[in-house]
């Protein structure tokens, strides 16, 4: 081969990537980011966890990503090592289908009808109804299948131009010796095995393979222990995204490997001692991009059948090489902010369920040091004070964290409802945090209060507590209707703000009466409207967080114009729930 050859064979390679990646996006576009959003929701049946990555590698083109995706899911504790191994045997299933796609170019006939299944014929064809859609349709699903199509003839017509390249080999006699060598099991396995390592793509090293096939010079003998090795040479990507991560995720990672390092021993085992036995006669004849396809299949499907009731063992074995030391066993357990795995980006429908999962941890534990805080009105401790303060830090580390994740994914190709999700989500990160500040200047307040050995009186104390009750609803209500994602409950939450806006008025009101007579000081007076302004603030930012969860649901944008809109005084379910509210927390 030429240096024109060899050009001409890395370009075909480089169009065979881009299109089996313009093709994966867009059918994980068009499933709307479904079939991901079932990996993270997998069950513990067994089963369905190796049909499940069977379809989602099916769909996303790429056995890499859906291993990658598993490897992410363990490290944030959301899958068990026993799921993930399921759904890896399901992934070698999975990646099939793209060789059998490739298949196609092989098909020599002329007849018509096989003619008209060839690429070079109908690959033309899908591609211009592509570019159409993309140009020309709106709809956002059109273009997701214009994308599909035209990652699909741009695959096709890579595989064709790395077939054209290598074509001249086939009367190379450097080449037939070097195929030759190859015929050597244990010198197949490890060409096919650093190949795929090298490209980090299983379909992609046996596209190479299938295209080789098609000068007519590589016989079975060859074409099936390099197909063994590809196999092990996918463990790769997995291995090297688990760097860096849990202990699970690494075994996960493991997992993989094992299954197929283990796979390829007893496939290769069994099929050479009966071919030693029976002398099989297709491994001296040339294999065919179809006959590739089925070495492939038949590989991976029986290695899963006879693996899959020793599921365990291979969690066991995994277990075994990375092991928990005795006095970290504790350390290993799931910390939040594991979700926010990079991994997860590559997938961004998953990425945004992720930052919505620590968005919910990061409001429940904002919520909890505000009660925490306000129930320092009836006798502080320093303790709870400092419960506050340590929840107040570990808010600020979610904002940093959740905030930084959420940028990231929003760079991605998101779908709109993601997109819309991740503004919320933005926004509601700067609420939770405030609500903690608030909490903070709570704590504040009391610890002043318990320095100076000074407290309010028993008006002042029955006032704050009616104020407190209610912002309290409100922070419980805010939080329910978050974690539910409904926006019944979050309809509640603006007239109950109403009222403790009403509340803090009257509270205010009340202490400048008590001060005339003489019943209450100034300085108490100061850190009684503090405490009324931190509380009156955290119902506002609950207002915003309420308030947001129902324009996602509405698909709005404005939370100022919606609340006016919202308050308007002919809006009965506000007149009404008002007030119920009004009636419920009333002053002494």
């Amino acid at each position: 081969m030429n240096l024109m050859g060899v050009v001409t064979l890395i370009g075909g390679l480089a169009l065979f990537l881009y299109g089996m990646d313009v093709m994966g996006k867009g059918l994980t576009n068009l499933s709307g980011g479904q079939m991901e959003s079932l990996l993270s929701k997998l069950t513990s049946n067994r089963l369905f966890a190796v049909l499940l990555g069977l379809g989602v590698t099916a769909v996303i083109q790429s056995s890499s990503a859906t291993t990658v995706m598993v490897v992410g899911f363990v490290n944030s504790g959301i899958m068990k090592l026993a799921q993930a191994a399921g759904v890896i045997m399901g992934a070698n299933i999975g990646t099939t289908v793209t060789s059998w796609l490739m298949s196609l170019t092989g098909i020599q006939s002329d007849q018509i009808i096989l003619q008209i299944m060839k690429p070079t014929f109908f690959s033309p064809i899908l591609a211009a109804i592509g570019v159409i859609f993309i140009l020309f349709c709106k709809e956002k699903r059109k273009k997701d299948i214009g994308s599909i199509l035209v990652g699909f003839a741009i695959l096709m017509f890579g595989m064709e131009t790395m077939s054209g390249a290598v074509k001249p080999l086939a009367n190379d006699p450097n080449f037939t010796k070097l195929m030759t060598a190859f015929t050597n099991p244990i010198l197949g396995v490890i060409a096919g095995a650093v190949l795929t390592a090298i490209i980090q793509s299983s379909s992609a090293s046996v596209g190479i393979l299938q295209a080789l096939c098609m000068t007519g010079s590589v016989p079975f003998a060859v074409a099936l222990p390099v197909i063994m090795g590809q196999n092990i040479g996918t463990c790769v990507t997995a291995l090297i995204s688990s760097i860096g991560a849990s202990k699970n995720a690494k075994r996960a990672a493991m997992i993989h490997l094992y299954f197929n390092l283990i796979g390829v021993a007893i496939f290769m085992a069994v099929f050479y001692i009966l071919n030693a036995i029976f002398k099989f006669s297709f491994l001296s004849e040339m294999a065919t991009p179809a006959g590739i396809a089925i070495i492939h299949s038949i590989f991976n499907i029986s290695v899963t059948i006879v693996l899959f009731p020793f599921l365990d063992k291979l969690v066991k074995l995994a277990c075994f090489t990375i092991r928990d030391k005795e006095d970290d066993a504790e350390q290993e357990r799931a910390n939040d902010l594991a979700r926010l795995d990079e991994r997860f980006l590559t997938q961004p429908a998953v990425a945004v369920d992720q930052g919505q999962a620590v968005l919910l941890s990061m409001a429940a534990k904002s919520m909890s040091a505000f009660r925490i805080a306000v129930g320092l009105l009836d006798g502080f401790s320093e303790e709870k004070a400092e419960q506050v303060d340590t929840l107040e830090n570990e808010v600020d580390h979610y904002q940093d964290a959740l905030g930084a994740y959420l940028v990231k994914a929003s760079e991605r190709e998101l779908l709109e409802h993601d997109s819309e999700r991740v503004s919320v989500y933005l926004q509601n990160i700067g609420d939770l945090e405030r609500i903690s500040d608030r909490a903070s200047n709570i704590v504040h307040s009391f610890r002043e209060m318990n320095r100076k050995k000074i407290a309010f009186s028993d008006d002042g104390v029955q006032d704050l507590k009616v104020l407190t009750s209610a912002v309290t609803e409100v922070s419980d209500l805010t939080l329910q209707a978050l974690q539910k994602e409904d926006p019944a409950i979050a309809e509640n939450v603006e007239p109950l703000e109403e009222v403790v806006d009403r509340l803090t008025h009257q509270v205010r009101k009340r202490h400048i009466a008590r001060l005339r007579d003489g019943s209450c000081t100034v300085e108490l007076g100061n850190i009684l409207a503090d405490l009324s302004t931190n509380m009156e603030r955290v119902s506002d930012h609950c207002s915003n967080l309420a308030s947001s969860l129902l324009l996602v649901d509405k698909g709005g944008y404005d939370t100022h114009e919606y609340l006016t809109e919202y308050r308007r005084k002919d809006n009965e379910h506000f007149r009404v729930k008002y007030e119920q509210m009004a009636d419920k927390y009333q002053l002494p």
